[in-house]
């Protein structure tokens, strides 16, 4: 019996303690042979990263038996690194022998399972920071990307350095290898190990504005000769370099306006899948793939058309691409496992996130691990569809339209159902079409949600992220709006019950929307953004210089960081705002909430401040999470599902 209710009251299977206990993250993939290694993020264990193998087993047909995945290393490490706060490039693979970042102390340990599988320490540096590693067995060492931290220094130092590989005995200081510019990544040996490349860039760039590929051949001694630059700039991003066993050198870069496929070989540059597709993303976390070499002549792509992502098989002699079907529709994270098959992580609107291997051969698919063991109803699953939208300036917007979803109710007639708008993080970032169980929380509740690619998301190419420089504040929030607005006008939602909510840069876009607009009756916050100028004076430096694209050079564009912070426009916002907060967080402070809760609550607007002792840029404690969505859905009964406003 389908029952008819209020949308935004009806009950749900999807509670958060369920979402919690029976869900995990899933991420940075490794091959080794065909063993096949990851990280889960574990909400059970406060947010533990866990390394985890799935060894040889499966011959290419399901009729044969798989092992189970094995859990590598004891509940007192966590394997994590902290460079530029974000991470990713936690652990590198050599033979038998694993090299890994513990979250606590941020130094590098090696790990030999076959040898007893105790960990032991490479390093002994506190003030340094570790991630994005190659191991050189050439000079028995590892090369990696430093991030050093003085005492009292804002200002940290990134470096290319060298490790040795000593297990026992002293641990030696790492060798600097390379130094000078404000940031680096992505150390690649050659397959001789003769020449090693990587990637630079300096402030103001992020590394998805310009980035430069150095190459210089490895001396006898082990340092570097004479680096040369290979490609990238001021105006081109490149990322992840890759070499075939051939010598030849792949890379990624925008230089025609989108994120496509090079080889590099003896000063020549070949575009590899020349098309109007993005096949990078933002590098905020290190050791990103989005294609796997699986021979000379053959490799495995993705790429995102609009924001759906798709699959398939280069074949690099003629440059034909034979698309890969498959029901995923948001891709990333390849890997070869073999010479025939490959390992990525795939999500799509009804299948949820999963590390699957897929064999070229044979078309065999298997799922190799879920991030839920939640067998939920397609009933209680809503369908994402994709939407553009007119906005700001003759410009178009895009974005996922989520009806609600749930088999046992229905809403009134005369009802449209309340929509919450989701502000992407980043903002150099995207939204994507995969499952996520927060979003079904909401919709199996009887709300609508519009998932926001406004102008500066990844996946539409070079030039609607750029639209975003100088306009953070303004782009982001016209393309909110507009989306609202288009929404009601066919009228598919409620508009007057729309909230808006968004975490780290989507809080700001949050705010700001609540602050400079009328369209919303409440907003949620995570970890958000209310004063631009506090955030240019007082964040890590990855980040020290993004506001300068995004908003204007500081201090020179002062008055501007000024007219476009929340914090001093708070007699324009008159409806509620519930805040959440890591104390721990050091890319968006906590002052920066609580400036606006002071101000909020000095105006007598109603306001809910969530805070969480042992929480950083990001919530991954399982209990943090149940009671920010059960806040979260407590507050928008209260305030956006009544009749009357504020």
């Amino acid at each position: 019996m389908v029952l008819t209710s209020p949308f935004g009251t009806w009950r749900s299977p999807l509670t958060p303690d369920l979402m919690t206990s029976q869900s995990i993250g899933l991420g940075e993939i490794r091959t080794h042979g065909q063993d096949i290694y990851w990280l889960e993020t574990r909400p059970q264990e406060k947010g533990r990263s866990v390394l985890v193998r799935q060894e040889k087993g499966w011959q290419g047909n399901n009729d044969h038996p798989n092992p189970q995945p094995v859990t590598l290393l004891d509940p007192s490490y966590s394997v994590r690194s902290r460079v530029h706060e974000y991470g990713g490039g936690a652990y590198w693979l050599d033979g038998s022998q694993i090299f890994f970042v513990n979250e606590a102390d941020q130094q590098i340990y090696g790990l030999d399972p076959q040898a007893g599988g105790v960990p032991y320490a490479l390093t002994n540096h506190p003030n340094a920071r570790f991630a994005d590693g190659v191991v050189d067995r050439h000079h028995n060492r590892l090369i990696c990307v430093q991030e050093q931290h003085s005492p009292g220094e804002r200002e940290v130092i990134n470096t290319l350095v060298a490790i040795p590989l000593q297990r026992d005995g002293e641990r030696r200081a790492p060798q600097t290898l390379v130094s000078g510019s404000d940031f680096y990544s992505s150390p690649r040996l050659s397959p001789d190990g003769q020449f090693l490349v990587w990637l630079s860039w300096n402030h103001p760039q992020l590394p998805w504005d310009g980035t430069a590929l150095w190459q210089a051949q490895i001396q006898g001694d082990g340092l570097l000769g004479e680096p040369i630059k290979i490609a990238g700039g001021l105006e081109e991003a490149v990322q992840q370099p890759r070499w075939l066993a051939d010598g030849r050198l792949l890379y990624i870069s925008d230089r025609s306006g989108w994120w496509n496929l090079y080889s590099y070989q003896d000063g020549i540059h070949q575009p590899l899948y020349p098309q109007d597709v993005d096949c990078g993303v933002p590098p905020w976390v290190f050791g990103q793939s989005t294609y796997a070499p699986l021979s000379p002549d053959t490799l495995v792509l993705t790429y995102s058309d609009r924001g759906i992502w798709h699959l398939g098989v280069l074949h690099l002699a003629d440059q034909r691409f034979t698309p890969i079907d498959l029901p995923h529709t948001d891709i990333q994270g390849l890997q070869a496992s073999s010479e025939h098959s490959v390992v990525f992580l795939a999500s799509s609107p009804s299948h949820p996130l999963g590390i699957l291997e897929w064999d070229i051969r044979t078309q065999a698919l298997r799922v190799l691990k879920t991030s839920t063991t939640l067998d939920l109803d397609p009933g209680y699953i809503s369908t994402p569809e994709p939407i553009a939208f007119p906005t700001g300036s003759h410009q178009t917007a895009y974005g996922f339209f989520y009806p609600p979803q749930n088999k046992d109710y229905q809403g009134p007639d005369s009802e449209r159902p309340p929509l919450l708008v989701k502000s992407h993080g980043g903002p150099t970032a995207a939204s994507g079409s995969g499952f996520d169980l927060r979003i079904q929380y909401w919709t199996s509740r009887g709300f609508a949600v519009l998932d926001v690619n406004y102008r500066g998301s990844t996946g539409y190419g070079r030039a609607y992220r750029q639209q975003l420089l100088g306009q953070w504040g303004i782009a982001d929030v016209e393309d909110s709006v507009a989306g609202v607005n288009y929404l009601v006008a066919q009228g598919r939602v409620d508009g007057d019950r729309v909230a808006i909510r968004g975490s780290s840069a989507g809080g700001y876009t949050t705010l700001a929307a609540l602050t400079f607009t009328n369209t919303f009756r409440a907003g949620a916050s995570y970890y958000g953004i209310g004063d631009l100028e506090a955030l240019a004076k007082d964040t890590h430096k990855f980040e020290a210089r993004y506001l300068d694209r995004l908003i204007a050079p500081y201090p020179a564009g002062r008055d501007i960081y000024y007219q476009r912070s929340p914090i001093h426009f708070c007699e324009q916002l008159s409806c509620p705002v519930i805040f959440f907060q890591g104390l721990q967080d050091k890319v968006v402070p906590p002052n920066q909430a609580e400036q606006m809760v002071t101000a909020l609550k000095a105006k007598g607007i109603p306001v809910t401040y969530l805070t969480f002792a042992d929480e950083r840029h990001g919530f991954r404690q399982g209990a943090t999470i149940i009671k920010t969505l059960e806040a979260e859905l407590e507050f928008y009964q209260t305030f956006l599902l009544k009749d009357a406003r504020i």
